[in-house]
């Protein structure tokens, strides 16, 4: 136990030495102890306090030799300790202010990681998403010979997957509140926005599905009409995806519509 106490008390004390030698560093009005101090709070990993101290310095060092260094470390501790959003800005900033420095394409490519860092779960907001794909496009653009170039386009993908996620499960949640016309739209724009999805052929049935159920649920005055749009909508799918596996229920509808048609035009022929 009193080994324990002992032990704890070293850890206090070394704590709060600790502590002390960083508040006199912060109080010292010193730039170059801030500066030699900050550095090495980084080099250490101790991102917070390399930050507080790096904020005390920067408008004094603007213009410096040391300036490039302290900016791009600056722009580093917001990453390090997760605040994603002021890390994008500051590596963007550095980029804007440091245009020639070696630095410059590893803040180009960190703003972009940063936003990316920031991209949430496909049913929420994608701005930050869109930012990353924005960032990283520009980059590629940029530095086409870079070694990240690689890794940029794979997150870019990984991105967009998520993007066409969030299209492709509001057309099926349109679907489901019966929002036909806006299942067909969002859809349509999944298609048109992502061209190259692995999901065309679910894509081109649920087009098809809202269709016949848009028409199958319409007043009767606007049935035939309906109904001939969505065998349209059926020619669309089969041509392109005649061995799918939602070509059989694909069928059922376009017979099932064949029949209503059929005793539309018995009924006019009777009348």
């Amino acid at each position: 136990m009193i080994r324990i106490i002992f032990y704890a008390l070293i850890l206090i004390t070394l704590s709060t030495s600790c502590k002390s030698e960083f508040e006199r560093i912060r109080l010292s009005n010193d730039p170059k102890l801030i500066l030699e101090k900050s550095i090495e709070f980084y080099d250490n990993e101790e991102y917070l306090r390399a930050q507080t101290l790096f904020e005390l310095i920067l408008n004094q060092y603007r213009g410096t030799r040391d300036a490039e260094k302290l900016f791009f470390y600056y722009a580093y501790t917001h990453y390090y300790l997760r605040q994603y959003q002021l890390a994008s800005h500051y590596f963007t900033n550095f980029s804007n202010t440091f245009a020639y420095s070696q630095y410059r394409e590893e803040a180009d490519y960190m703003a972009a990681f940063s936003n990316y860092q920031l991209s949430p779960g496909f049913r929420l907001d994608q701005q930050p998403t869109l930012d990353a794909i924005e960032g990283f496009q520009e980059f590629v653009n940029r530095y086409p010979d870079s070694e990240r170039v690689q890794e940029a386009n794979d997150l870019i993908d990984e991105m967009r997957q998520k993007l066409e996620q969030k299209s492709f499960t509001q057309g099926k949640l349109y679907l489901d509140l019966q929002q036909y016309e806006a299942a067909m739209t969002a859809f349509e724009n999944t298609l048109e926005d992502f061209p190259e999805t692995d999901r065309a052929a679910e894509i081109r049935f649920s087009i098809f599905k809202a269709s016949y159920l848009y028409a199958e649920n319409s007043i009767f005055e606007r049935r035939e009409e309906r109904y001939r749009d969505a065998l349209e909508k059926f020619e669309s799918f089969r041509n392109r995806h005649a061995r799918s596996d939602f070509m059989k229920q694909a069928e059922n509808y376009k017979e099932d519509i064949q029949k209503q048609l059929k005793s539309m035009r018995d009924d006019r022929y009777q009348n």
